[in-house]
């Protein structure tokens, strides 16, 4: 067990220096990842304070940094600034693009008065689209992308569900870690930094592991096979067979559980495990577990979660301990996650003493290295704590840093430099799309990633009924050699790509990598340049960590699940509303356009980019461990970050429809819009554009707080107000005032993000695959102003062996041998 106290020291962003002048949730979760890598991030704070410290959580996403009030609208205060930024590697921002100009952002400017400084924008929309001028409120992107839609099981009815885990906004804060890491490295080379893009939207489409190319399936081929549809029909009965494996069911005293019983084996033991086997017999239930009838399916649904219901939650424990194909994960809430037995086995949970908070509990840093946290987690600061020295910092003659090798007026300061990543090589060892799709990130960066599968290929292209779907987006830009790695000669071949490799990924349970021979201290024998990765779904060692991960289960353990869901407490007794609560947990953990699976591989990207940068600057790190479960609880760092008088987060109405009167859907003629207007500025441009202020001119909404305490009033008035017009009409007049609100898409977001208007957006760009020839694919996460991208389709299974064979020295006779031992496809 890990000492949560016990880190490697500095960190290996240790000396970089890091601006932050961003005031929403992304760029402080970017610069919380840095900080907790051990750059020095220094907060520049508004003289009334970064808005963020009225989230109950900002003792952890401010964590580790250093602050200093400025008034940037003053002529000195923005002379201390500039000062800063010429002493900063990286700045951080999250305005809008005309924000940003007025303050001298853009990338012109940067490059002309500090041209070693990487600058990061993370806005809402992006900056070049046509809808980059409006406000990037969260619950705005996740309407406008299709994933409220998507997520719609939260309630009865076909209606859209607000969601309530940051989805978009972890998604961007990671996609500008990985771009600033990217530039970082870049920089080594040219000596110049550039200016790095991440937007909410792009980075909420990284989440679906595999419905982007089933819409773009039944697009193409609408006769290919029947679509299942939302899991649960509208009177709340399963309607796909995937409910049966992943079944959630209350134990006897009281405990919510997800169980993840996928392979026919595992569904095999888990049938008799409950003493259904027999019962199939019957010729009732002939096809199980394509029942045909919506009765049949809800009749087994109920028989199985009265099955688990008669054992307590220690009685399940004994059979997950004698039974190893049979596991379930409990659900927890954010802070009961921080109790998870492998959490606590890694030290993945840190107390750090607060001189007015007093102990503050929260995640350890989201990579580990050498079986601890990379840093020691230091408390959060006061509003202008650091101002003086900061001040001191900057009216002081600055230190030139030039990188290695470089001369500082390297190349010009508005070309291009071509893909960061170039000349960076990746071998990936995993399935499925937590780990490799975090791969995939950094293919588009322009690193080689080579896939190594077995000779069946990675379960995730046969996940799906049509072949390949599956694992089309996580084989993006990927090269694939099929090889059978429990061969000696298998072994072999593998031992002679990593020598041409610089990273090493590899996503398997615990103890797997060693029993085949590819853990880190076989590879790194015969590469000790090697940077290897471990993502696993629960960790290296430990008491979970031979555990199957599925991206249900990481929801239900790190608090996602219940989050989204909103079911806390016990599980009621009434049976028809625990099966409801059934229903929104699954809506919670398991629906593909936002779950656990993204999350992970979003944090895998960042790890595997923060072990290239490490040892580029000869920063030695072994055993780097990013977990599906940790990465999950960083997710939700700013709800489960406790002390005592906390503040209670705002918690969603019980219909989904939001949080406040001015942050909610209200039904249009025609359907749903979304409101965002919650700041008390944007009061006045609300009544502005819905013109006659009629019953909101009433005194009970003539302030801040007034509206506050009759929010239910607001929200009648309001309901009857938007009631009257298009949602498309509410949206164009109430955005022409700067007020954040959109018609929210009722289709689901994986098909909608690659519709003519998304693809117009540039959130979807053209690829091609030998499997989809020309298509559409999410668009890279980051965009740069010197750098490139690049956006490739899949790969077949082993559609690169012979290549890559050659290119480590086998002939065509050794080929063909290896393939006719059946070694290799």
């Amino acid at each position: 067990m890990t000492d949560q106290n016990d880190d490697l020291g500095e960190g290996p962003l240790h000396g970089i220096v890091v601006v932050d002048l961003s005031t929403t949730l992304p760029g402080a979760q970017a610069t919380q990842f840095l900080a907790d890598a051990g750059a020095d991030v220094i907060l520049v704070e508004p003289p009334g304070g970064n808005p963020l410290r009225g989230n109950p959580g900002w003792p952890g996403l401010l964590r580790g940094k250093r602050s200093i009030a400025l008034d940037l609208h003053d002529d000195t205060d923005r002379a201390t600034l500039e000062g800063l930024l010429t002493r900063a590697d990286v700045a951080v921002t999250a305005m809008r693009p005309a924000a940003a100009e007025r303050l001298g952002f853009t990338a012109e400017q940067l490059a002309a008065r500090y041209p070693r400084l990487v600058a990061a924008l993370i806005t809402g929309w992006g900056t070049r689209g046509p809808w980059s001028h409006r406000k990037g409120y969260e619950a705005l992107i996740m309407a406008k992308s299709g994933v409220l839609h998507s997520k719609h099981q939260l309630t009865a009815g076909p209606d859209p569900a607000y969601v309530t885990t940051p989805y978009a906004s972890f998604a961007a804060a990671q996609a500008a870690v990985q771009g600033i890491l990217a530039a970082l490295l870049e920089r080594e080379e040219s000596g110049l930094g550039q200016v790095v893009e991440a937007d909410l939207v792009t980075g909420v489409g990284a989440y679906d592991p595999y419905n982007w190319f089933y819409e773009l399936v039944l697009g193409r081929y609408p006769e290919a096979f029947q679509p299942t549809g939302a899991a649960y029909d509208d009177q709340g009965r399963p309607q796909t067979k995937l409910l049966y494996a992943m079944l959630i069911a209350a134990t006897a005293d009281g405990t919510w559980l997800q169980f993840a019983q996928t392979a026919p084996r595992l569904m095999q033991a888990w049938l008799d495990e409950l003493g259904l086997s027999a019962e199939l017999a019957d010729p009732k239930w002939e096809g199980f577990p394509m029942l045909p009838t919506p009765e049949l399916r809800f009749e087994w649904w109920n028989k199985m979660i009265s099955k688990v219901g008669k054992r307590t939650l220690q009685e399940w424990e004994e059979t997950f301990a004698g039974n190893p194909d049979v596991f379930g994960e409990q659900f927890r809430s954010p802070d009961e996650a921080l109790d998870h037995p492998q959490l606590v086995h890694e030290g993945r949970v840190a107390v750090v003493d607060d001189p007015d908070l007093g102990p503050v509990r929260q995640p350890s840093t989201l990579v580990h290295a050498a079986g601890r946290p990379l840093t020691r987690i230091r408390r959060a600061p006061r509003l202008g704590e650091h101002t003086r020295e900061l001040r001191q910092l900057a009216a002081g003659e600055p230190t030139v840093k030039a990188p290695s090798g470089s001369p500082l007026n390297a190349g010009e300061p508005h070309g291009h430099s071509g893909l960061p990543l170039a000349g960076v090589t990746v071998l990936e060892l995993g399935l499925m799309y937590a780990g490799p799709y975090g791969a995939t990130l950094l293919a588009d960066l322009g690193a080689r990633v080579i896939k190594v599968e077995p000779l069946d290929g990675d379960l995730i292209r046969g996940i799906m009924a049509f072949p390949e779907a599956g694992g089309a987006k996580a084989l993006q830009g990927k090269e694939s050699i099929a090889v059978d790695l429990r061969a000696p000669e298998g072994l072999e071949i593998l031992r002679e790509l990593v020598k041409q490799v610089d990273v090493v990924l590899q996503c398997y349970r615990a103890g797997a990598a060693a029993r085949i021979g590819a853990d880190e201290a076989a590879l790194k024998s015969v590469n000790p340049d090697l940077v290897y990765v471990n993502a696993p779904g629960y960790g290296i060692d430990g008491p979970y960590g031979s555990k199957p991960a599925y991206a249900p289960s990481i929801g239900a353990a790190s608090g996602v699940s219940v989050t989204d869901a909103q079911v806390v407490g016990r599980p009621t007794e009434d049976r028809d509303q625990l099966l409801d609560q059934a229903r929104k947990l699954y809506a919670g953990g398991t629906v593909p356009a936002a779950q656990a699976d993204g999350m992970a591989a979003l944090g895998v990207g960042s790890t595997l980019l923060l072990g290239i940068y490490a040892k580029r600057r000869g920063i030695e790190l072994n055993d780097i461990v990013a977990t599906m479960l940790g990465t999950g609880t960083q997710a939700l760092i700013a709800h489960n970050t406790s002390y005592e008088g906390r503040p209670t987060h705002p918690r969603v109405d019980a219909d989904f429809r939001g949080l406040s009167a001015l942050y909610r859907m209200y039904a249009a003629s025609d359907g749903w819009l979304f409101l965002a207007a919650p700041a008390e500025r944007d009061w006045a441009a609300l009544t502005a554009a819905l013109g006659d202020p009629g019953d909101l001119a009433d005194e009970r909404f003539a302030t801040g707080r007034a509206r506050a305490a009759d929010n239910d009033a607001l929200a009648d008035v309001l309901t009857k107000i938007f009631a009257t017009r298009t949602k498309a009409e509410w949206e164009a007049d109430l955005t022409a005032k700067d007020v954040g609100c959109v018609a929210v898409t009722q289709a689901p977001a994986e098909r909608h993000m690659q519709s003519d208007e998304f693809y117009d957006a540039g959130y979807a760009v053209d690829a091609y695959s030998p499997i989809f020839d020309e298509h559409r694919r999410l668009a890279p996460l980051n965009r740069f102003s010197r750098s490139t991208t690049k956006a490739e389709g899949g790969c077949t299974l082993g559609q690169h062996t012979d290549t890559l064979l050659r290119a480590i020295g086998y002939d065509e006779a050794r080929i063909a041998d290896l393939r006719d031992a059946g070694v290799v496809r």
